[in-house]
C-alpha cells in the first residue's frame, strides 16, 4: 500500500493552484490495470491548521462538461475525485468537482466494501468546500479546499495517518473514457468504489 506525505504548507489565495515545493506530485494511472493514462494528470496535497488542500494538474484536450447543479452526476462527464477515510474504510468521504467547477459531495458506508452493499448519503454537504478551475488551452488545473471541520475532525498532528484516493474521469466520445487512480483498484468495469485500494496519507508538521 502506497503512502504519500502530505505536509503543512500555506494556502495563498492570490495562487491557488500552486504547489509548494515541500509537496510531492503523483501521478494518475489507468484504474483497472494501473496503464499509463492517455492524459496526464499529477495530484498534489497539503495541509493547514484549517483544511486540506488537493491541486489535481493535467491535460485535457476536449472537456466534456456540463453539469452544473450542485450534486448532479458529474460522474458522467469530465471529473476529478478525491476520497477521504479519516477514521475507518467503512466511512469515507466523496467529494468531485468538475471542469465548470461544479461539486458533488457525498458521506459513504461500505460496511463490506464493495459497492453492492454501500450507502451513498447526498444529504452531507462539505460545508466550507472551496472549488477553482484554471483552464488554459490544452491544460486543466483544479484546487479542492477540504475544511477538516466538515469531516468531523481537527487538524491533523504529526504522523497522524489517513486513507483515501484520487480519481479522474476523462471522458472522449471518439477515443474512448479513461478511468485513472492514485492507487488503482484493478477492477473492470472500473470502480473506484474499491476502500481495500485506498493508499495512506501521512500527515507532516
Amino acid at each position: 500500500m502506497n503512502a504519500l506525505v502530505v505536509p503543512f504548507a500555506l494556502f495563498s489565495i492570490e495562487e491557488p493552484w500552486r504547489v509548494p515545493e515541500v509537496c510531492d506530485r503523483v501521478e494518475l494511472r489507468r484504474a483497472s490495470d494501473g496503464g499509463a493514462a492517455r492524459q496526464r494528470t499529477t495530484v498534489a496535497a497539503y495541509f493547514d491548521d484549517e483544511m486540506l488542500t488537493v491541486v489535481f494538474a493535467g491535460v485535457d484536450d476536449r472537456v466534456v462538461a456540463t453539469h452544473l447543479r450542485h450534486d448532479a452526476p458529474l460522474y458522467e462527464e469530465d471529473v476529478v475525485e478525491v476520497f477521504l477515510a479519516p477514521a475507518r474504510l467503512e466511512e469515507y468521504f466523496e467529494i468531485e468537482v468538475n471542469p465548470l467547477g461544479t461539486t458533488f459531495d457525498a458521506r459513504i458506508e461500505s460496511p463490506d466494501g464493495v459497492r453492492s452493499t454501500m450507502k451513498t448519503d447526498l444529504a452531507w454537504t462539505c460545508e466550507g468546500l472551496f472549488p477553482g478551475v484554471r483552464r488554459d488551452g490544452d491544460t486543466l488545473d483544479v484546487v479542492i479546499r477540504i475544511p477538516f471541520a466538515a469531516l468531523g475532525r481537527t487538524a491533523p498532528g504529526d504522523g497522524e495517518t489517513w486513507r483515501g484516493n484520487f480519481f479522474r474521469i476523462d471522458r472522449d466520445p471518439t477515443l474512448g473514457d479513461d478511468f485513472l487512480a492514485w492507487q488503482p483498484t484493478m477492477r473492470t468495469p472500473a470502480d473506484f468504489h474499491v476502500p481495500a485500494a485506498f493508499g495512506t496519507l501521512r500527515f507532516r508538521r
